[in-house]
């Protein structure tokens, strides 16, 4: 007996997917956007869209295991400021949170500050795993719900930020500390380094999902807790790894938007938490839990960097841009959500 799809009962049963909706209105919002403003298919403006988006992608990566589990994580905007301005100062200063930090010496002047950036690099992710351990072990050995846990920290991690160098942004830092955020692989200036990055991010948590383990049990604590404590899986471990993992992406994304600003801003990532779930959600996932897919993620991720794009080429305020945003988060729910009736 073949299933009512409603209105999409034309739809063979393998198109029928969110991801596929999210494909054509990705390729529709770029149709339109190219008649609305004669700038959008410029090389330049391109470029400069894949790296905007690429920030987002990376932390839409994460936040996509989160909610495939039914959670959240609404610490990734205070992560990405509180993570660049420990890569700012760390470099800058020499110091983490006021305690010196041995860097090396004996590389010559280059190599030096090469050095500093790499050290200074792996201290900001470090504390961006932190982070996420800590959410991750708060709500797995609490039980208190994702959404009030991450809240919390994320207004800690804002603190934190603002207190870090008293709300003032960190610059004056060397050409080099640059290249990760403006950086280009080829000569022409044509793939930015925080695309590769991005490539990277999104193959690994492609295969995270769906080669391992790690992403099987996500899948299954999405569907039902109790069936996967009952088959004998560690449940906390796998909630404390997948906000580990959250917590490193974001700082990933801190540490790539510091350099790409050629300073710290403490208020940094204010509001990307918001992107990240579009992204999540636009694509494909179910907020509830138990459906996401990484392709999904990724296309939603380019629709709200398209969306971005163009409300700036049309100079919409952006106070405007985030009330178009929620009607946008509002909008695919809706459609998931009758998809789902229709199924």
């Amino acid at each position: 007996m073949s299933e009512n799809r409603g209105f999409f009962n034309f739809l063979p049963g393998s198109y029928y997917k969110p991801e596929i909706y999210a494909s054509l209105a990705l390729i529709a919002a770029a149709v339109a956007l190219g008649f609305i403003s004669p700038y959008f298919w410029e090389t330049k403006n391109i470029v400069n869209v894949f790296r905007q988006v690429s920030l987002n992608t990376i932390i839409a990566c994460g936040m996509s295991f989160a909610i495939l589990t039914g959670g959240i994580d609404l610490s990734v905007g205070s992560v990405v400021a509180i993570t660049g301005m420990m890569f700012a100062g760390a470099m800058k200063n020499g110091t983490l949170f006021a305690v010196p930090i041995p860097f090396p010496e004996f590389f010559g002047e280059n190599g030096n500050i090469i050095a500093r950036i790499c050290i200074s690099f792996a201290l900001a992710l470090f504390f961006g795993t932190l982070f996420g351990l800590f959410n991750g072990i708060v709500i797995a050995y609490t039980r208190i719900p994702p959404f009030i846990t991450t809240l919390a920290t994320m207004s800690v991690g804002s603190g934190a930020a603002l207190l870090y160098s008293n709300g003032y942004p960190i610059s004056g830092l060397p050409d080099a500390f640059t290249w990760l955020g403006r950086g280009y692989l080829d000569s022409n200036d044509l793939i930015p380094i925080p695309v590769i990055v991005m490539i990277l991010v999104v193959i690994v948590s492609w295969i995270l999902l769906n080669k391992m383990r790690f992403g099987r049990y996500a899948y299954a604590l999405g569907g039902s807790v109790e069936t996967v404590r009952l088959s004998g899986i560690n449940v906390k471990s796998v909630y404390v790894r997948i906000y580990v993992f959250v917590g490193f992406l974001s700082a990933l994304a801190g540490t790539i938007l510091c350099s790409r600003l050629n300073s710290g801003q403490p208020l940094a990532g204010k509001g990307w938490e918001l992107d990240a779930i579009a992204a999540v959600v636009v694509g494909g996932g179910n907020i509830a839990g138990g459906r996401v897919t990484i392709f999904g993620t990724v296309i939603g991720a380019f629709i709200i960097g398209l969306l971005n794009n163009g409300l700036n080429l049309m100079n919409v305020s952006p106070y405007l841009q985030l009330v178009v945003k929620g009607f946008v988060i509002l909008g695919a729910v809706l459609l998931r959500s009758g998809l789902n009736r229709d199924r």
